[in-house]
C-alpha cells in the first residue's frame, strides 16, 4: 500500500510540468485588444513583475509611447502627456532564458544597465536577433507572446510618430492602454 502511494506521488510530480498553465493577459487598447500568453516557466521573475504591475492597475491609462515600424512598439511607462508613472525596484534580467526576440514576442524594456527593467515592455515587430542574449550585450528578456490581436499590434506600428518632450518615435495620436487584466489560463 505504501509503495503504491509513493509510486502515485512520483507519477503526479513527474506529470506536474505537463499540467502547468500559462497565464493569459488581455491588453485593452484604444485601437483594440491584444492577448498575451505569459511564460512563467522560462521567465518567472519577468512574469511575476509584469503581473504585479497589471494587478495593481499600473498600466491603465498609460500609452504605447515608442513606435518604430519593423522593430517594436513600447509601452507601460508614460501617460498620454508623457509623464512617467512611478515604478518599483528593477528586476533581474532573464534574457538568458532561451526565449528569443522574434515577431510578436514581448520583452521587458530596460536602460543600458542590464538589471534595470521595471514596468515598461515592448512587442517585437520582427525577428530582432540583436536583442537576444549575447547578440550585442546581455539582451532583453522575452516573457510572453501575442497570441491574439496581431492586427492591433500592426495597426499601432503604422501610427504616425514624432518627437515630444525629448522623446522620439512618439505616436502623434496617443494609443492608450485602457487596461491589462488576467483572463484565464491556457494548457501548455
Amino acid at each position: 500500500m505504501f509503495k503504491r502511494f509513493i509510486v502515485t506521488c512520483a507519477m503526479l510530480l513527474a506529470a506536474a510540468p505537463a499540467l502547468a498553465e500559462n497565464t493569459l493577459v488581455l491588453v485593452k487598447t484604444s485601437l483594440g485588444d491584444i492577448t498575451l500568453e505569459l511564460n512563467a516557466e522560462a521567465a518567472p521573475i519577468s512574469v511575476e513583475n509584469f503581473l504585479r504591475y497589471a494587478d495593481a492597475g499600473h498600466y491603465d491609462g498609460l500609452i504605447f509611447h515608442r513606435v518604430i515600424p519593423g522593430f517594436m512598439i513600447q509601452g507601460g511607462g508614460f501617460t498620454p502627456d508623457m509623464n512617467q508613472r512611478a515604478v518599483g525596484k528593477p528586476i533581474k534580467n532573464e534574457a538568458d532564458n532561451g526565449l528569443r526576440n522574434d515577431r510578436y514576442t514581448v520583452a521587458m524594456a530596460r536602460t543600458q544597465v542590464v538589471d534595470s527593467a521595471t514596468s515598461q515592455f515592448f512587442i517585437n515587430l520582427g525577428k530582432n536577433e540583436f536583442l537576444n542574449n549575447g547578440g550585442r550585450d546581455f539582451g532583453y528578456a522575452v516573457f510572453a507572446e501575442v497570441i491574439e490581436g496581431q492586427h492591433v499590434v500592426e495597426t499601432i506600428a503604422k501610427i504616425p510618430t514624432g518627437n515630444t518632450g525629448g522623446h522620439q518615435n512618439v505616436p502623434t495620436n496617443p494609443v492608450v492602454i485602457k487596461s491589462v487584466e488576467r483572463v484565464q489560463a491556457a494548457q501548455e
